[in-house]
């Protein structure tokens, strides 16, 4: 749990007809979120049974190292990833969409970045209708210029407003390994029957920055013409490069 409440001011803000969130991180609180963030850090890299496995037969100082043989050793990798970190535990703790995966933990390489949709979240109801998607770019820079958001909102809208192919079959092959049938089967129904519509998707553009990037976000969300929900959120941490490092430094410390 990220409790983003904890460490950040929250505040909505008036965009069109969609939804937009300004999350600013309290300076008097940084070392708190530090601790917080750090703390689940290793469940996005590894799953929570192969830990345990390592516990048990190695103990603590073996389980520390194989966890930082996964992280980043780069800023803007690990800047790339903490993005989609603090994306995913937002998606999965602040909204309805409380299904899906970690998908730091395949990475073929801690020092290469990942391909496809950043982040996909799906909620499961009755019928043909039933599943809906959270579709979601994040990007974190130091501050955020317009055009990493452009860039964002192409990749949103691409694919006909719809994940990619490799994303969903990406999901779906993880959730037969975690015997999540029902999910995975409406994965696959949705793209071998090719029924999932715009209607069912929401994007999301998730801005890790150290400066406020609300202006920009609320700019490019007026913009959007498409069919599918939109929810833009904006997080700032002034010291954006000092907290990534510190993150890190306290999940390898």
């Amino acid at each position: 749990m990220t409790r983003f409440a904890e460490w950040c001011t929250q505040a909505e803000i008036p965009a069109a007809n969609h939804k937009l969130q300004a999350l600013n991180a309290d300076p008097q609180k940084l070392g708190e979120a530090v601790g917080i963030v750090a703390e689940m850090i290793p469940d996005h890299y590894v799953m929570p049974g192969r830990l345990a496995q390592l516990l048990n037969r190695l103990g603590r100082s073996a389980v520390a190292a194989y966890v930082a043989e996964k992280l980043p050793t780069s800023l803007p990798l690990k800047s790339g990833d903490l993005g989609e970190i603090l994306c995913t535990t937002f998606v999965h703790e602040g909204t309805s969409f409380k299904l899906g995966i970690k998908r730091l933990r395949w990475k073929d390489h801690r020092n290469m970045a990942m391909r496809g949709d950043d982040v996909l979240a799906f909620s499961l109801g009755e019928g043909a209708t039933g599943l809906k998607v959270l579709k979601a770019e994040a990007k974190s820079r130091a501050r955020m210029p317009a055009s990493v958001i452009a860039a964002a909102r192409g990749a949103l809208s691409a694919y006909g407003e719809l994940p990619s192919p490799h994303a969903m079959s990406f999901v779906a092959d993880r959730l037969d390994e975690a015997s999540d049938k029902p999910l995975r089967d409406a994965l696959d129904d949705a793209q071998l029957k090719r029924s999932l519509k715009p209607s069912q998707v929401t994007h999301m553009l998730f801005a890790f920055s150290g400066n406020d990037a609300s202006t920009l976000l609320a700019t490019n969300l007026n913009t959007y013409a498409g069919e599918a929900a939109q929810h833009y959120v904006g997080l700032r941490v002034e010291n954006h490069k000092d907290f990534i490092n510190a993150v890190f430094a306290a999940v390898e410390g």
